[in-house]
């Protein structure tokens, strides 16, 4: 049986370029062609915009899928999980944290 794992470390990287994150705000919204997507980005190629959808696809936070002779991206739950995850955890310990410093400065 093969393992799904999800890499934090691309996910994150992959979110670090603003465009990437537009992307995935756009097709978090709905599912859009590549074409839609790249007519959103007047700044860049057909092919930069897909080489933005494919570091997406690389971290596994959005899904490409063929329908007639469109691609089309919709959001993929799994990896949009894996980081909020990430960051809640990482939320609940520096509230702990904040928490704990809060009640050493009332002491």
């Amino acid at each position: 049986m093969v393992e799904y794992t999800i890499d934090l470390d691309l996910i994150f990287a992959s979110l670090a370029d603003s465009t990437r994150r537009d992307i995935l705000r756009r097709v978090v919204q709905k599912e859009c062609s590549v074409g839609e997507l790249a007519d959103a980005y007047k700044h860049l190629s057909f092919a930069g915009v897909s080489k933005h959808i494919g570091v997406l696809e690389d971290a596994d936070l959005v899904v490409k899928k063929r329908n007639g002779r469109y691609q089309l991206i919709s959001a993929n739950a799994k990896g949009i999980q894996a980081a909020s995850s990430a960051i809640d955890r990482y939320k609940a310990l520096w509230e702990s944290r904040f928490n704990a410093l809060d009640a050493l400065l009332k002491e």
